[in-house]
Order: C-alpha cells, then structure tokens, then sequence
C-alpha cells in the first residue's frame, strides 16, 4: 500500500534522513522505534504532507506521489494522531473532530448529523465516558487523546500514523486501543506505530524499522527479535537495567498526610520519606494528578492534616521545598517560546530567587541535556530533552519533595534512564519523591513503595516489586 524510498531531509544544512526506506502493507501493524531525534518524527511528517523531502519518492498503491500540503496526504487517505494534541480547546468534540469539513445542509452547519456521526466513532471505539457535544478544554488528557484517534478515523484514511498514541493513555485505556488497532487491520487499513513502548511494539506489530542518526538501521519481523536487541539497534550500546537499584534505607519523613480529601480526593493516608520513591498507580480518573496537586497547593487538601506544611496555593508549595512535575509538560510545565535558560530559571524567578547566568549550563549537563545549549528556544527540542528541562527547573530551588506526573510519557529510552537515574539520584541526596505512572513496568521497576488509588481513595499499599495484576486488581476494585 505505501513505499517510501530513498526519502532523504535536511534543514538548515543538519542532515536529519538520509536514504530512508520503508514499506508497508495493507492491514499491517508497521512499528517506527528509535530515539528522539532518531528521524521518525521527520519521516512522518513528509509522508503526511507537513514537510517535502530532499530526494526520494512516496507510492501509494503503486502510484508516485507528491504532497505539498498536509490536505493533499488526507485526499490521498494518510491521516496522523500526534503525541501532541492539535485540538481547539474551547469548541466540542464533534467541531475538533469535523474541523474544516463540516458537513453543510441548506448553507449552514448541520450540527445535529456532526454530533450523530461523532457518537457513532466514539460508540465504535467504546468511548462513552464523554459524547460529542462535550467542550474538549473539559477533558482530560487521556480522552483528547481519544478525540485525535476519532479524528483520524473519521477521514476514512487508509493509511493511519499513529505517534505515541499510548503515551497519556491508563491501562484499561490501551486495551482499548489494542481492539481499535486491530478493528482497522480487519478493514485492510495499514497503520504506521511509532512507540517508545516496546511491549506495545511487540503486542501488535508484524514489523518493525529501527530508526538512527536519520538512518534505517534494519526492518525485521517482530519475532525475530526481542526488547533488548531493539533497544541496542536504537541506542547503540547495551541498557544493562532498565531501572537503578531501588534505596535501601528511607529516611525521614517529608510530608504525612493524614485523613485528607478535596472534592475528588477522599480520606488519604500517606507518607513521603527522604531518599525513598514512591509509585501511585490507578486508572485515569482515579485521582492521581489530583493527589499530586493536593500536595503542592494547586488543589488544596480541604480537610484532614498534613504535616509539617500545609500549602494553600502553588506559591505556598514552592517556598515549602515542593516541586511538582506536571503530566503535560507543553501547556503546563514550559515555555515553549522561550530558551532553554530562561525555562530552567521560571521557578527560581518565581520565588525570588534571582535570574543568574551562573551554574545553568552545569545543570544543563546534569539531566544530560542533548545538546546543551542555554539559548535554544524550547520549543526546537525533542520530548525527552524538553523533559529534562522541566527537570532542570524544579532543580534550581532544590526541593524536598518531587512530585513527579507520568515523568517519562512519550520520550525514547535513552532519555528515560537519564531522568530515571536522576530521580534515584535526587532520591539518594535526601529528596522525597511521589512519582505517578501509567506505565506498570516503570511503577514496579522505579518504586520503593506503591499505592494504588481509586475514585480518589487509596485502595491499598504494595511492595517494591508487586506484579502487574496486584496493581490491576486493586485499581479495578477486584479482588485478588
């Protein structure tokens, strides 16, 4: 159905592909891994008609073509779902969904079939927690995620891009993706999966091309290979673990929380000890980024007691050594249009703390930032490096307590040991750190302690090391 061949791109003289190729079949799960900043972004980009390449030539169904606008790739039937959203906030779900082609009856906009045929999409998808007329600013991350794959869908395309549609995604969330994937390969729809997510990669795709430095490095059968000969063909060396070691010895305790709830938050009890991690696991909606607000003062605790501090606004948190690393870094955690200096000094200005030049590009090299220019604009970097300035930020007022919201959502790898390994050692200096995941193998593999939340309770405590189906369990209100 699609052949891409010899496709090479470069922007202001930076080679970014060269010589790329890539073919894919009707009804085939084709997966694109390979690190930020590997090219995959850039090769999807030209297929879908955003960018026009530098040499090489796109067939679909056997016949050349050429894009030389996004529209032209959906005339073609090529339709994307980006890791990040391009939904209008303030409009419904069926006015994102039909965007720019409305249907028309007697002149003016048909609202009533719009909404009808959105409901059908969302009903086919087993979407019914929101319908179509629900303004999309009051949905969460997880379901404008679900907006994006509707969208798509409803272009009738043939040929789907999905980019990290997973990354905001609950688990139950992508058991439902899984049977939207495979609903498309029964129509004969050819589905290009970019995913940092190997377990997925291997779940449901027939294929997979690895991607490095702008080259195909190799497009083989999944099951010819496994998740460590993935991750050494992508990163070019060996991830001898993919987490480190666990602490031995908590310290002190940084914030207890005795009884407290909020209007979504009910009777919590917990504990965060210096130099320990601990996981929340729980479905969307269970409470967790609102457990995370609740600390830091956005979403006040309004009863119960926590202790020793007790903050009523973000401020409040801040000046008590809490930080809080949100779960949508590009609308709440950046800057974008602003340098890399300025995004890592927002909190130290915030709170007084001056605007100094002195010592950024040091931390700059201690979340390893790629490549470590103070002056970059933020919005020019890729996910795992905008990442790490989040985290470089929060690090210029040196908290007690990190409060981290899905910390590695849609980053590659290699940027995930880097900030797993600076949580560890920011955990071993002293910090007490709370960190939220939908991802079970990051939670298990990351945590000293879990807790499990659900429908804003804490449904039980487990372990470093809980299977899988401990966490499910609680989470779904089963019993083991």
């Amino acid at each position: 159905m699609l052949s891409m061949t010899g496709i090479g791109k470069s922007f202001l003289g930076v080679r970014v592909l060269e010589s790329v190729n890539l073919a894919v079949t009707a009804g085939e799960v084709h997966a694109v891994v390979g690190e930020n900043g590997a090219g995959k972004s850039t090769l999807m980009k030209i297929l879908t008609g955003v960018h026009a390449p530098d040499e090489g030539t796109i067939e679909i169904d056997g016949r050349r073509v050429s894009f030389g606008h996004p529209l032209d790739a959906q005339r073609a039937g090529v339709a994307i779902i980006y890791q990040e959203f391009n939904l209008l906030p303030e409009r419904s779900v069926a006015e994102n969904v039909f965007l720019g082609r409305e249907p028309v009856r007697r002149g003016i906009v048909d609202r009533a079939a719009m909404d009808a045929a959105t409901a059908r999409l969302l009903t086919e998808i087993g979407e019914d927690s929101f319908g179509p007329r629900r303004p999309v600013k009051r949905l969460s991350v997880a379901q404008q995620q679900v907006v994006e794959i509707v969208k798509a869908l409803s272009l009738d395309a043939r040929i789907v891009v999905m980019d990290e549609p997973t990354a905001a995604l609950a688990e139950h969330e992508v058991a439902l993706l899984y049977r939207l994937v495979r609903r498309l390969q029964e129509r004969g729809i050819a589905v290009l999966y970019i995913s940092h997510r190997l377990r997925e990669v291997f779940d449901l795709a027939g294929t997979v091309s690895v991607l490095k430095d702008g080259r195909l490095v190799t497009t083989v059968p999944t099951r010819d290979v496994t998740s460590d000969d993935l991750i050494r063909l992508m990163v070019g060396r060996d991830l001898s673990s993919y987490f480190p070691p666990r602490s031995t010895s908590p310290g002190q305790t940084r914030l207890r929380v005795s009884g407290g709830g909020n209007d979504r938050l009910h009777d919590i009890d917990l504990e965060l000890r210096a130099g320990e991690i601990l996981g929340v696991a729980g479905l969307q909606g269970s409470g967790r980024s609102e457990l995370a607000k609740a600390l830091f003062g956005a979403e006040p605790f309004t009863r119960g007691e926590m202790t020793p501090v007790r903050p009523r606004s973000v401020r409040e948190g801040v000046r008590a050594g809490i930080g809080l690393v949100t779960e949508d870094r590009k609308a709440e955690g950046l800057a974008p249009r602003q340098s890399v200096r300025d995004n890592a000094l927002l909190v130290a200005r915030a709170v007084g703390g001056g605007g100094g030049r002195d010592g950024i590009r040091e931390l700059l090299d201690r979340v390893q930032l790629r490549p470590p220019s103070p002056e970059q604009e933020v919005r020019y970097l890729s996910g795992g490096n905008q990442q790490k300035v989040v985290l470089a930020k929060w690090m210029t007022v040196a908290p007690k307590v990190l409060l981290f919201d899905e910390p590695t959502r849609g980053i590659d790898v290699g940027a995930k040991a880097a900030i797993h390994d600076l949580m560890r050692e920011l955990a071993g200096e002293g910090a007490a750190i709370m960190m939220i995941s939908s991802e079970l193998p990051e939670l298990i593999g990351m945590s000293d302690r879990i807790i499990v939340l659900r429908e804003g309770r804490v449904a039980g405590a487990l372990p470093a090391g809980a299977s899988e189906e401990a966490i499910m369990h609680l989470a779904a209100g089963e019993v083991a």
